[in-house]
C-alpha cells in the first residue's frame, strides 16, 4: 500500500499542471510545496499557443484569460532596438501570432503568479489531488515498488509513500540532488539584475511602439547579452533585466541611471524590487532515476530568454503525465517511462543550443561587426537585413520527437526543438488543426489515443479499434473523410497520442494495428 500514486515535490506551475493532468486521467497525487504564499516577481509570462493547448486540456482557458492583465491585441509582440529604447533603429520581433494557425489555442501573456493562482484554484476542484504547503523535503528513498518522501512541515517530520515521485522543485531541486541525478552547466554568463518598477511616464514614452509587450535592447558593451524590458500590465507595471558588474548592489540611484540609459532619456519610476541572479544554462544528465523523475527547472534551467522555461516545463508535464497514467493503469509497456527522458532531454538541448545560446551569439557577432558610428551605411544595410528576416525565434521553435523510440519517425531522425511549422502530419510532431464538419478537431480527440481516419470508407477504424481492445488501450476513432484534410495532412490515417503528438501515419503498406499500438505505448 502507498499513501498516493504519485508524489509531486514542488507545487509551482509545472507541479500543479502535472497534478491536474494526472487527476484528469484518474491518478491520485500528493503535492508538497515549500512556499505558503505566491511569489510576486513577474516571470514566465511569454506563453506559447502550445501552452494555450495545455490550458484548454486542463479546463482553465477562460480563467487564464480573465487573469491576464494585458489585452489580447498586445499578445507577446516584441521589438528589438539598437542602443536604447527610443532609438531610430528598431524592428518587430517575437511575433507569436505568425504560427497561430498550427495550434488549437491562442497564446497568452500573464505573470507566473497569476497563472499559478489559476492552477491552484483548479487543483482544489479535484478530490484526487491533495496539496500541502509549507513542506520542506529532506529525504528520498526507493525500492522496486515505491518511493518514500520525508519532509518537514511546521515542527513535525513526516513521511509519505508513493508509486512514483516527480521533482518539480526548481533549479535548486532537492529531488534531483537526493535522487543522485547529476547536472551540467552548459553556459555560464554574467551576473544579471532584475528590476521590477512602476512608471506611467515610460508607458507614455513607448507609445511610439503600439501593441508591444516586450522590448529587447541590443546594447554595445553588453557582449551580446540582453537588456530586456517587459510589461507586467498596462498601468505602469514593468520588469527589466540586464548584465551588471559582479559587485553591483541594490542601489536605487545606480539603477535609476541605468534605466535612463536604457530608455534614452530620463523618466520617473518607482522601484518595487531590485534583485540579482547568475545567467546560467544547466541541464540534468537524465530526467529519471528509477521511480523518481524531474521536470521543469529541476531538469533544465536557463535565463528568461524567449519564455522557453515555463513552456518547456509544461510540456514536460504533459509528456510524463499520460505515460505515468498508462503505467499505473497497466497498459503502458516496459519502455514507456524511459521514453520521457528519450523525448524530452534532446528537446531542451536543442532549446539551449539552437535558440538561447544562438540568440546571445547572434547579438554578440552583430555588435562586434557593425556600429553606426563606424560605418553607418554598412550598419544600416545589416540592420535592415535583420529587420526583413523571418522571425525564426518563433517560426522555427517547434519541439518534436522525430527520433522518439515510441514514434514511427523517419530512419535517422533526431528529436529537438527546431523545425518548420506545417500542416503535414509527421510522426513525433504536434498535430496541427484541421476544420471538422461540425466543430473543432481538438474536441473530437479522445483522452487516450485517437485514430483520425481520413479514408472514404473508414477502412482502418475497425481494425484499430479491435487491436486497441486486445492491447487494452483506450482508443477513439474520428472519421474525417475529407479530401482537403487528406491533402493538408499528406496521409489518410493518423494515430494521435494523449498529448496530441503523432505516433504514426499511414505511410506503410498493410499496417498491423496491433504492432503500431504496442510500439506507441512502449510494449514489445
Amino acid at each position: 500500500m502507498t499513501d498516493t500514486e504519485v508524489a509531486i515535490i514542488g507545487g509551482g506551475p509545472v507541479g500543479l499542471g502535472l497534478a491536474i493532468d494526472l487527476a484528469l486521467r484518474g491518478v491520485t497525487t500528493r503535492v508538497l510545496e515549500r512556499s505558503t504564499e505566491l511569489h510576486t516577481i513577474p516571470k514566465g509570462q511569454n506563453l506559447t499557443q502550445r501552452t494555450g493547448e495545455h490550458f484548454r486540456a486542463w479546463g482553465i482557458t477562460d480563467a487564464i484569460r480573465a487573469a491576464t492583465p494585458i489585452p489580447r491585441e498586445y499578445g507577446n509582440a516584441g521589438i528589438v532596438t539598437y542602443g536604447h529604447l527610443l532609438s531610430d533603429y528598431h524592428y518587430d520581433w517575437f511575433q507569436r501570432a505568425k504560427v497561430g494557425a498550427y495550434y488549437h489555442a491562442l497564446n497568452e501573456r500573464l505573470p507566473q503568479y497569476e497563472t499559478e493562482r489559476v492552477l491552484r484554484a483548479r487543483a482544489a476542484e479535484f478530490d484526487n489531488i491533495r496539496v500541502d504547503y509549507g513542506c520542506k523535503v529532506t529525504g528520498l528513498k526507493q525500492d522496486d515498488a515505491r518511493v518514500w518522501v520525508e519532509f518537514e512541515q511546521g515542527n513535525e517530520t513526516r513521511q509519505i509513500t508513493a508509486r512514483y515521485a516527480i521533482g518539480c522543485d526548481g533549479a535548486r531541486s532537492v529531488t534531483r540532488e537526493l535522487a543522485g541525478i547529476e547536472q551540467a552547466a552548459d553556459h555560464d554568463g554574467p551576473r544579471m539584475a532584475l528590476l521590477v518598477f512602476r512608471s506611467m511616464e515610460l508607458d507614455k514614452l513607448l507609445e511610439r511602439y503600439p501593441g508591444k509587450s516586450i522590448y529587447n535592447v541590443m546594447r554595445p558593451g553588453f557582449d551580446g547579452y540582453w537588456q530586456f524590458l517587459g510589461r507586467v500590465d498596462l498601468e505602469g507595471g514593468w520588469f527589466c533585466h540586464f548584465p551588471v558588474p559582479a559587485d553591483a548592489t541594490a542601489d536605487k540611484d545606480y539603477f535609476t541611471a541605468r534605466m535612463h540609459e536604457a530608455a534614452g532619456q530620463p523618466f520617473a519610476l518607482e522601484f518595487q524590487h531590485i534583485g540579482f541572479w547568475d545567467l546560467r544554462i544547466s541541464h540534468a544528465r537524465t530526467y529519471r532515476a528509477g521511480r523518481v523523475f524531474i521536470a521543469g527547472d529541476a531538469a533544465h534551467s536557463h535565463p528568461p530568454y524567449g519564455g522557453y522555461g515555463i513552456n518547456t516545463g509544461f510540456e514536460d508535464a504533459r509528456n510524463l503525465s499520460w505515460k505515468l497514467a498508462a503505467t499505473l493503469q497497466g497498459w503502458g509497456g516496459e519502455a514507456l517511462l524511459d521514453s520521457y527522458n528519450a523525448e524530452r532531454h534532446p528537446v531542451f538541448k536543442s532549446v539551449s543550443q539552437d535558440f538561447i545560446e544562438r540568440m546571445i551569439t547572434d547579438f554578440r557577432e552583430f555588435l562586434e561587426s557593425h556600429a553606426p558610428d563606424t560605418d553607418r551605411a554598412a550598419f544600416e544595410a545589416a540592420w535592415n537585413a535583420r529587420a526583413n528576416a523571418d522571425d525564426s525565434d518563433v517560426t522555427e521553435f517547434l519541439p518534436h520527437y522525430a527520433g522518439s523510440p515510441i514514434a514511427f519517425g523517419k530512419p535517422g531522425a533526431v528529436s529537438g526543438a527546431k523545425g518548420i511549422h506545417c500542416f503535414t502530419a509527421r510522426p513525433g510532431h504536434h498535430l496541427a488543426p484541421q476544420p471538422m464538419p461540425d466543430g473543432d478537431l481538438w474536441d473530437a480527440l479522445g483522452p487516450g489515443f485517437t485514430l483520425i481516419d481520413l479514408t472514404d470508407d473508414q477502412s482502418l477504424s475497425k481494425p484499430f479499434s479491435n487491436a486497441a481492445d486486445d492491447v487494452g488501450i483506450a482508443l477513439r476513432t474520428v472519421a474525417l473523410p475529407d479530401a482537403a484534410a487528406r491533402e493538408a495532412y499528406g496521409t489518410d490515417a493518423i494515430l494521435v497520442r494523449p498529448d496530441q503528438f503523432i505516433a504514426w501515419t499511414n505511410g506503410m503498406t498493410q499496417p498491423d494495428p496491433s504492432v503500431i499500438l504496442r510500439h506507441a505505448v512502449g510494449a514489445k
